[in-house]
């Protein structure tokens, strides 16, 4: 057996991936990906200090995010040409905004106790978004990143070492693109490719190591111009993280749901619904802010915020259908992390804490029925076991449709004795008589049948 062992071990390493989709899509997503199941996305960058985006004026879920500040400046859009004129005048441009992101109060070891105490396994912090400002000392991008200007700080190094502390798993958003990069344009898109796209990111890869690649801003051009198999096959063959790294699909205009360790959603836009959503065959990912924006965004409101039912219930909704959640919060340009968005984490932390046997690890139940809206019951798996996810506490028993009788029924949390009954190819559970204070956590309950799978 240890032999056996040892010969598929050395098989997966000596594993080499041809820069071609047909041999990338090959590669097995890592296991830890998979179960990790719920992960924080961080938006921080130069639009964290103008921090605008409208909120009840436009309807597009595009149009709310704030971290897009500079192209709506760029296309003249209405509403952020006025904000910005309103509040900095005609003056101040939008590469006037790096010396104001000062970071001052950042505290790398504060963000990742927090992002712990919430239950995350995995942190993924955009090094650099579509504005190109790294958030680190990248010899590719001079006078525009966070250790030249600004913070005078390496914000993804620091975080990084705090992330990893923490024991949890680290990764980067890249974006592809850079709106006002004098080569991204279609006569230089080759130049800016090798000179600038994949040395940099090669940078990043090998200066932190990052467990996930998050790439981004793939729409213009196909895979085949950003030459992504090329970096893929490098990434997955030679790179220091070759063994565990996991990377989305989001590497060229045609790629999206069909290529990737994971495929893509955010705010349940689906680019591609294949492999996403109900009865999915491949990993998949929803991200949404907690709010409306993915940049921190200071005119939303408690109305624009999920509430922690709602997010609780998002991460029951996604995981129970197969999926992983990341959910963004987006700091301040300071450095401090709104206090609304930590009570979210914290609470979603607590429920966690009680439930999380129901989520990490878990698969979804192929065998699962549909969802009612009337009867909000969710199911997830682990080995034998099934888990009965309430998003509101039973009134009437609860009816599994499935034939067996399980070794063991509980209430997680709770010593409360749980009563079964079968009949046919449906299992009744009858939900206990508790009181408000003998209830296990708020929000949702998890009812474990165990053994009751083959």
């Amino acid at each position: 057996m240890q032999l056996l062992v040892l010969c598929t071990t050395t098989s997966l390493l000596a594993q080499s991936y041809q820069p071609n989709w047909e041999s990338l899509d090959k590669r097995e997503t890592p296991q830890w990906w998979s179960d990790a199941k719920f992960g924080i996305f961080i938006h921080w960058g130069p639009y964290s200090v103008p921090a605008y985006a409208p909120v009840d004026e436009v309807e597009g879920v595009y149009e709310k995010y704030a971290e897009h500040y500079e192209n709506r400046l760029l296309h003249g859009n209405k509403f952020f040409a006025e904000y910005h004129r309103k509040t900095y005048g005609d003056h101040i441009t939008y590469r006037d905004f790096a010396p104001m992101f000062k970071a001052e109060h950042f505290q790398a070891n504060k963000w990742a106790d927090l992002f712990k105490r919430a239950g995350a396994k995995y942190v993924v912090l955009t090094s650099k978004h579509h504005d190109g400002f790294c958030l680190w000392p990248s010899q590719y991008s001079p006078r525009w990143n966070s250790m030249d200007i600004g913070a005078n700080r390496d914000l993804a190094g620091e975080l990084t070492q705090a992330v990893k502390d923490a024991g949890l798993h680290m990764g980067f958003y890249y974006s592809l693109l850079e709106w006002s990069h004098p080569l991204y344009k279609k006569e230089t898109i080759h130049n800016w490719v090798d000179t600038h796209m994949i040395p940099q990111m090669k940078e990043l890869v090998s200066a932190y190591q990052p467990e996930i690649i998050f790439s981004d801003g793939e729409w213009d051009y196909p895979s085949e111009t950003l030459k992504s198999v090329e970096f893929l096959a490098w990434l997955y063959n030679e790179s220091p993280v070759k063994e565990h790294v996991v990377v989305n699909d989001r590497w060229g205009k045609e790629t999206r749901s069909k290529h990737g360790d994971y495929y893509t959603t955010e705010y349940d836009l689906i680019h591609n619904e294949k492999g996403i959503g109900d009865k999915a065959t491949h990993p998949w990912e929803e991200s949404r802010g907690i709010g409306t924006s993915y940049g921190y965004n200071q005119f939303e409101t408690t109305a624009h915020y999920f509430s922690s039912k709602q997010l609780i219930d998002l991460l029951i909704d996604k995981v129970s259908n197969g999926g992983n959640l990341l959910l963004n919060v987006g700091p301040k340009a300071n450095g401090l992390i709104p206090v609304i968005m930590e009570q979210r984490l914290l609470d979603m932390g607590e429920w966690l804490a009680v439930n999380g046997d129901a989520i990490y690890g878990t698969t979804a139940w192929q065998e699962r029925p549909n969802n009612k809206a009337n009867e909000p019951v969710y199911y997830t798996r682990k080995g034998n076991d099934l888990y009965v996810i309430c998003t509101r506490w039973p009134e009437q028993p609860i009816h599994v449709p499935i034939d067996g009788k399980p070794q063991n029924v509980s209430l997680l949390g709770s010593d409360a004795t749980i009563k079964t009954s079968s009949k046919g190819k449906a299992l009744s559970i009858t939900p206990p008589a508790v009181g408000p204070a003998e209830m296990p956590c708020a929000h949702a309950w998890v009812f474990k049948l165990e053994g009751i799978l083959q």
